[in-house]
């Protein structure tokens, strides 16, 4: 009886935990998962949706067919404003008292690529930089007012949403697994023709062509380790997909070596894997989470080769250690040559750069070198964004200091001496995004908003993210001269 008695009182205990156990697994992964792991159903996809494809050639015809509806054309309006001041006015009614607004309107497009089913999609950074509206356009033809969620000139890629459901993303391949001569799709809306798909090979891989320093006026570090293909990609294509032979994403297309601006023979992409690193980043945070190893660094040619007396042309080679750097807390000097990053063996600065920019602050990273004796040892080391930090910036904080793509920093007591003022913040960054669109710039003072004097950061962030109707913004440029922006919101 005693032993009846015990087995279903054992059985009660174990029924009643099953359920609590469950509810504590649902709630832990509830909590711990990113925004990016629930919409970004694009990777889960590649893993289903080709299984049956497993030991079976693939032809173009259903890689095309299977990427076709992911790939979605971009148009963009561009309105810059300028506003000129009424003196008259103003020495009756105030700054701004009486001003016109003048208007300079202006269009473009391009591609991008449907990455979630809940309408992320990843595009290039220069395809939508200075719009003030977005529209997205479906291969159904139907149409969508885009947002930006977040934009990386440093790689030259930006994140959209448009709102609905039920969207058909495109699978994420592995660029890393990518091989020379494998053929790929380029797939966009060159010309603004829709749904365009041609053919090439993989012509090489970690390809710098100082693209995005040439592009970029801001100071951003470029990551630039290209797919190049000899794919034929045109105006329009820039943000489109190329895909394998499975029909999975395995790079953005972003430019064309040309000098007329068609396809002359090569174009470049941005590999995927760099490529999700950065929008996850987006999507969860709203910015890129950028570690550094705190290294200057060169390829090595053989005149480096022979003036440092290395063994050989691989690896990238050390110039110069930043003081207080990651590299430089893990030991490394200069005049060491870096092998590996982790297990990838890294002979450009393309190539570093790629394995890097995969990496945020506060991963810790393995790193091979060969020290100036010849020997090579493993170090250990942990990565830190540009203000030397470990920890990841939250979006709450993100929110407080960005704002319609700018971030901003308070002034200085020297500034302000300098500028002849007492309030204002200064412009730290610009993106893509209305502030940009109206010809703000990096360094550049918001000092008054709709007259009234903008002391910290958190308070002007605050008043552009909480209203939804025009503003006049009081500007003063680094070289102290006083102007005026009119920002429809």
């Amino acid at each position: 009886m005693k032993t009846v008695i015990i087995k279903q009182l054992a059985l009660g205990i174990i029924g009643g935990l099953l359920p609590l156990s469950a509810y504590l697994t649902i709630n832990f992964v509830t909590n711990d998962t990113k925004l990016s792991d629930r919409v970004l159903n694009g990777n889960r996809q590649a893993n289903t949706r080709f299984a049956s494809m497993q030991g079976t050639p693939v032809d173009f015809i259903q890689a095309s067919e299977n990427s076709i509806n992911s790939v979605v054309h971009v148009t963009t309006k561009v309105v810059q404003t300028s506003f000129q001041r009424d003196i008259f006015q103003e020495f009756f009614n105030g700054p701004g008292a009486g001003g016109r607004e003048f208007k300079q309107y202006g269009s473009g497009s391009g591609s991008g690529v449907i990455v979630s089913s809940e309408g992320y999609i990843v595009t290039n950074n220069h395809v939508i930089e200075n719009a003030s509206e977005i529209e997205v356009i479906l291969n159904d033809n139907s149409k969508y007012t885009a947002k930006i969620v977040g934009t990386d000139p440093s790689t030259d890629i930006a994140i959209l949403k448009i709102e609905g459901s039920g969207f058909q993303p495109i699978p994420l391949g592995n660029s890393d697994d990518l091989r020379i001569g494998e053929w790929v799709l380029a797939v966009g809306n060159p010309f603004n023709l829709t749904s365009t798909v041609t053919a090439g090979i993989v012509s090489a891989k970690a390809r710098n062509i100082n693209l995005l320093s040439d592009r970029s006026k801001q100071d951003v570090i470029p990551i630039e380790s290209f797919i190049q293909t000899d794919a034929a990609v045109n105006p329009g294509n820039s943000g489109g997909a190329l895909v394998n032979t499975k029909g999975e994403l395995v790079g953005i297309n972003t430019a064309i070596a040309s000098q007329t601006g068609s396809y002359s023979g090569y174009s470049f992409a941005v590999p995927v894997n760099l490529v999700e690193k950065v929008m996850r980043d987006l999507i969860d945070y709203g910015i890129v989470q950028r570690g550094y190893l705190g290294v200057q660094i060169n390829d090595i040619t053989q005149e480096i080769k022979t003036k440092n007396n290395l063994p050989s042309t691989k690896g990238v080679f050390v110039t110069k250690v930043v003081e207080d750097g990651s590299a430089d807390k893990a030991g490394i000097k200069d005049g060491d040559v870096i092998l590996k990053i982790g297990t990838k063996e890294v002979n450009s600065v393309a190539s570093l750069q790629e394995e890097i920019g995969k990496r945020r602050p506060g991963d810790k990273v393995s790193v091979t070198i060969r020290n100036k004796k010849g020997e090579e040892e493993i170090v250990e080391l942990i990565l830190r964004n540009k203000e030397g930090e470990t920890k990841l910036i939250s979006k709450e904080e993100v929110s407080k200091n960005i704002a319609l793509g700018a971030s901003f920093v308070e002034l200085t007591d020297k500034e302000k001496k300098e500028l002849n003022i007492s309030y204002g913040v200064k412009i730290k960054s610009i993106q893509a995004g209305k502030l940009k669109a109206i010809g703000l710039t990096e360094g550049m003072v918001i000092s008054k908003i709709n007259n009234e004097t903008i002391e910290t950061v958190e308070e002007l962030t605050t008043k552009l993210n909480g209203v939804n109707r025009g503003v006049l913004l009081e500007i003063i440029t680094e070289s102290g001269q006083k102007d005026y922006k009119g920002l429809g919101l």
